[in-house]
């Protein structure tokens, strides 16, 4: 099989990490040679973070260069818009439709952009933009938006539910197991 490479993109301290760590874990299940890299950049500072997972029957690199990723998968609209570049031809773009006001718009010095969903769909960018931070308030934490993304996710791939399941069951403590199963079916359905 030929590599497939999946971007997941945020804001410091939205669980990107653990999103990563759990779509590595069900793919090395399944077989494949998966890499993962997390770049942390200001992430404590509300700035981006990025980490690419790759997997296939052989991978040699972490690293996704630009126009080479099937998926982005990104917790704000900004974020999505920041790395479309790394999108390849036909890939797909899945994001939540929050917004995070970067500094300089908390400053005054520029405004948040407009429609920014329908601006990448205008663009020929394939997006499934939805509101993963309403389906995990609705799970029992804003906190669970990770996962709610992996859910949406789970639905471009042919590894049946459960799997999804179970690399959940090993990805997280036991305390909020029942809460991320339940982010992961909101996010699916």
């Amino acid at each position: 099989m030929e590599t497939k490479n999946i971007m997941i993109v945020g804001v410091g301290g939205q669980g990107s990490l653990l999103a990563s760590k759990l779509l590595g874990r069900l793919l090395l299940d399944k077989g494949y040679d998966v890499k993962v890299s997390e770049v942390h950049g200001m992430s404590q500072r509300g700035g981006s973070v990025v980490t690419y997972v790759r997997f296939g029957d052989k991978v040699y690199s972490p690293i996704i260069d630009k126009g080479e990723a099937d998926f982005i998968v990104s917790f704000e609209l900004l974020e999505a818009a920041r790395w479309t570049e790394y999108l390849k031809q036909g890939g797909r773009i899945v994001t939540n439709t929050q917004q995070i006001n970067p500094m300089p718009v908390i400053t005054g010095a520029a405004q948040y952009p407009a429609q920014l969903a329908e601006k990448l769909a205008a663009l020929g960018v394939q997006v499934d933009a939805f509101d993963a931070l309403g389906l995990a308030e609705e799970a029992g934490s804003s906190k669970a938006v990770n996962i709610v993304l992996m859910g949406r996710l789970s639905r471009y791939f042919d590894i049946p539910e459960a799997e999804w399941h179970a690399a959940i069951e090993k990805s997280v403590p036991a305390k909020f197991l029942e809460l991320n199963q339940k982010a992961f079916s909101l996010g699916r359905a």
